[in-house]
């Protein structure tokens, strides 16, 4: 049996100062590498929702991808150092440039999984290139037991991708944002690749072979330095395509993207986008608002507990009701909030609720802040729970059985609950999770919906509530009610009585250890 053994490198620098070279490039590309995988994953979170799934299927499609790099290094082992630079520029065009191509496919085709597969697909393939290319770079500058290499690559390559994992969320997102982050890591990315080879190894290449190199690094750079450059033009016009042309505020907090579009005084109604999904459209929010809110204020209501719901349209309803004492708003979103009070359309379509001596902000998650007892002006008549869809993962925490415990301990003696469950229509087995996991905490639960018709053919969005209380619930409005256009005592029963007909038997409750409401 005959071994194979690498022809000792001719370096420029002595073998040990080679070495650490090798494993220095070993740590960037593990950095970058992961920060490719975390820009696939968050970005594909925030087009396509639940975040669980998208991390699933990236990570699984490129660890199953990086075996089939790792087989496919065995053809570049005669010629190493070409081969680890042709597969660093290669992937840092790739990297560097898939966060622009994801949010491209999902603005002007309305679809990104293909691409985030393709991706991932790619992205893995040539990761999985790197380690058997090092290997045999690193075996040619010293001959070692090859347990004692692999073991230096590996800890180069997992401390670099702990230094990846940390620099996505704490620097790149929050400094630099999906689309330069990428771009920047992908330019990293390159120049340690072609440093390493260029330098390094340069003996090995032909002149020619040095050329091409460094040209194609270089234009690399260059494609990369343009994105750069054309990420903000590029933005707009992929949020126009998205959102449509009458987009007036588009900001990233630490929480989530939100988009103003419409309500700047051009009879143009105001939309409300929180990671690109429509949370309020203001030709049919009252609708919502007044489904949500004013059943729930039939019996005592002078103390009234808002989770969620920072755009201020549900204070706005609880608010006109006059023997309201106290209001205290739950956001998470500061961002949200400001907006609510400063931006001109949505302040007018909230009737500057929070101008109201009455209202009392908190900005804080509401599952931590139920669970640290801060409620000060508790306990609460009413509880309104205007929260993100259920069907979205980052709130299914918001739905749980614990968090429906936590919020009956801030309800007074009477006191009753107003869930948004979701689409009744489209995901009935969510709301009738809901459902059954606020009858899960020993709340009685009487269901209702509110049916909007959209025009033109398309069928109506159909809002599903849940009205809960310790004791039995009779759907019901408050005779000292303000002026309802759109809700009735007579249409509330009926709507009662429509969600009865669709309910689901054997809906089981969500836990936090067992979430049951994907799919």
């Amino acid at each position: 049996m005959v071994l194979h053994r690498p022809v000792p490198a001719r370096l420029p620098v002595p073998a040990g100062l080679g070495r650490l070279a090798v494993l220095t490039t070993v740590f960037v590309c593990a950095a970058c590498g992961l920060v490719y995988e975390l820009e696939l994953v968050a970005l594909a979170s925030y087009l396509l929702g639940d975040s669980v799934t998208q991390a699933s299927v990236v990570l699984s499609v490129m660890v199953f991808a990086m075996g089939i790099g790792s087989l496919l290094a065995k053809r570049l082992r005669a010629r190493p150092a070409l081969g680890f630079a042709v597969v660093e520029a290669v992937l840092a065009l790739t990297g560097g440039l898939s966060a622009m191509a994801l949010y491209a496919c999902f603005a002007w085709y309305g679809q990104a999984r293909l691409a985030m597969v393709g991706f991932s697909l790619m992205i893995g393939v040539l990761i999985g290139a790197e380690v058997p290319l090092l290997m045999t770079l690193i075996q040619r500058i010293r001959r070692q037991d090859a347990g004692c290499a692999v073991a230096d690559l590996f800890a180069a390559d997992y401390v670099g991708a702990l230094v990846g994992g940390l620099a996505f969320p704490f620097l790149l997102l929050p400094v630099l944002g999906q689309l330069t982050g990428a771009l920047v890591t992908g330019a990293v990315n390159a120049v340690a690749g072609g440093a390493l080879v260029l330098w390094l190894f340069r003996r090995d290449l032909s002149t020619r072979a040095r050329w091409a190199l460094l040209t194609a690094n270089g234009l690399v750079l260059v494609v990369l330095a343009a994105g750069s450059v054309l990420t903000g033009p590029f933005e707009r016009a992929a949020r126009q395509a998205v959102y449509g042309t009458d987009v007036r505020v588009a900001v990233r907090s630490g929480v989530q993207e939100v988009v103003l579009a419409g309500g700047d005084g051009d009879g143009r109604p105001l939309s409300l986008f929180l990671d690109g999904r429509l949370k309020v459209s203001g030709d049919d929010e009252p609708r919502y608002h007044e489904a949500l809110v004013h059943p729930a204020m039939a019996g005592a209501h002078r103390r009234v507990l808002v989770l969620g719901g920072g755009d201020g349209l549900a204070v706005r309803e609880v608010l006109r009701y006059a023997d309201v004492r106290s209001v205290t708003v739950v956001e998470l979103d500061p961002e949200v909030l400001r907006l609510a009070r400063t931006d001109p359309g949505l302040a007018a379509l909230n009737r500057r609720a929070y101008r109201d001596p009455r209202v009392r902000v908190v900005t804080a998650d509401a599952f931590d802040w139920l669970r640290e007892g801060r409620p000060a002006v508790g306990p609460y008549d009413v509880v309104i729970s205007d929260l993100p869809d259920p069907g979205l993962t980052p709130s299914t925490k918001l739905y749980s059985q614990e968090f429906y415990g936590l919020v009956t301990r801030v309800l007074a003696p009477g006191g009753r609950i107003a869930v948004h469950g979701g689409d009744l229509d489209a995901r009935p087995h969510v709301f009738w999770t809901v459902d059954a996991t606020l009858r899960s905490v020993g709340l009685r639960t009487a269901p209702y919906r509110a049916a909007v018709p959209q025009g033109r053919g398309a069928p109506e969005r159909d809002w599903g509530f849940l009205l809960a209380a310790r004791a039995p619930v009779r759907l019901a409005l408050a005779e000292a009610r303000p002026p309802l256009p759109s809700l009735t005592p007579e249409t509330l029963r009926a709507e009662g009585r429509a969600a009865e007909r669709r309910k689901e038997v054997g809906a089981l409750p969500s836990t936090l250890m067992h979430p049951r409401y994907a799919g």
